[in-house]
């Protein structure tokens, strides 16, 4: 199968811009990553927060699979926050 077409929706476009998030970083942390937490009950398709580095840096970005088009949606980026992540930026702290 063919590489999925990336998709952005203009919430993640809105919010990487806050956060000086390029569409650059994005596609190099699609290559590699780490799967935090699935959604397979998401709607309108199953989604995915997935961890990946952009040097030092970590990089949360949640995105949808819709299989059928073969696209990857990207739905929001975010640097996780050590007050809400433990560590390893994969568990969220207990409240």
């Amino acid at each position: 199968m063919p590489k999925p077409k990336l998709i952005f929706r203009l919430h993640a476009l809105q919010r990487m811009a806050e956060r000086n998030i390029t569409r650059d970083v994005i596609e190099s942390v699609l290559e590699s990553n780490e799967v935090v937490q699935t959604y397979p009950d998401d709607f309108p398709y199953p989604s995915k927060l997935l961890l990946g580095w952009d040097g030092k840096t970590p990089i949360h970005f949640v995105v949808a699979e819709n299989s059928q088009d073969n696209e990857l949606i990207v739905i929001t980026a975010y640097i996780p926050d050590l007050t809400r992540w433990e560590a390893d930026y994969k568990r969220r702290k207990q409240v």
